[in-house]
């Protein structure tokens, strides 16, 4: 994946995206006076990553643009300052200054909830086994700015890490995580959803196999939490109780491992 700037940048965006170069292994690529196009066809690389003042976006073929956003994960963090409740932190059943463990971060929505709600003292940690989300997560986690602090400083304190869920999994102790949360690409997708779209380009499209979900219950204090499409035969495959929302098109299931 190569990664670039815009035409003309300042010397900050410029050294910006040479660190996020450095930092995820990628080419970095001046700009020049080349189309994103142009780059790709002399490059012989799809994948580009532009690093903007306000922005960063990811381009690759036959899909629009992807820039990081967090998406409706604003307006509910917004919903979680304001002293309402949230639907993944009751099925979460997370508590100020928790750790969470985000297996399939994505554009990181929800990995933004768990730190909104964790706090300050909450240690908030986002995995991506895609490089290029990683490299637009790590990037928009770092620089991206809401009209609200709390909101800027919950995103700057999530970990991001570019690794398989079951690899690092594997890795951890027991009972080392207060919560570990799943979100894969959904068995049947939700084909209303131009939000997930773009995304499933790039993400893992593989089914969360039982392994993951056994050693997620090794590692966890609390909950295992899993996100699929309401009535998913996914949540009685892998021994999740589904915790159905009226009419709401998803559902998180729950395996509570502190009983």
């Amino acid at each position: 994946m190569i990664i670039t700037t815009g035409f003309d940048p300042i010397p900050e965006i410029k050294e910006r995206a040479q660190r996020l170069a450095q930092h995820t292994g990628c080419v970095f690529v001046p700009r020049g006076r080349l189309s994103i196009p142009k780059m790709a066809e002399r490059y012989a690389d799809n994948d580009i990553l532009v690093v903007l003042q306000e922005a960063v976006r990811l381009h690759s073929p036959d899909t629009p643009p992807m820039e990081f956003h967090p998406s409706m994960g604003y307006v509910r963090a917004k919903r979680i300052l304001a002293g309402q409740p949230d639907p993944l932190m009751e099925a979460a059943r997370m508590r100020p200054g928790d750790s969470v463990l985000d297996c399939t971060a994505g554009l990181g929505s929800d990995t933004l909830l768990f730190a909104v709600y964790g706090g300050a003292d909450s240690r908030i940690t986002a995995l991506e086994s895609s490089l290029p989300l990683f490299a637009l997560l790590s990037d928009g986690m770092k620089h991206y700015r809401t009209g609200r602090e709390e909101v800027n400083a919950a995103l700057r304190r999530i970990d991001v890490l570019h690794c398989d869920h079951l690899a690092y999994l594997r890795a951890q102790p027991d009972n080392s995580v207060d919560i570990i949360y799943f979100d894969p690409m959904f068995r049947v997708p939700l084909t209303d959803s131009s939000a997930i779209s773009p995304l499933r380009q790039h993400a893992n499209p593989a089914a969360l196999a039982d392994e993951s979900v056994a050693e997620a219950v090794r590692v966890a204090r609390r909950t295992v939490v899993l996100k699929e499409k309401a009535l998913s035969g996914e949540f009685a495959r892998l021994g999740f109780t589904e915790l159905l929302r009226g009419s709401s098109k998803t559902s998180y299931g729950v395996i509570q491992v502190d009983n």
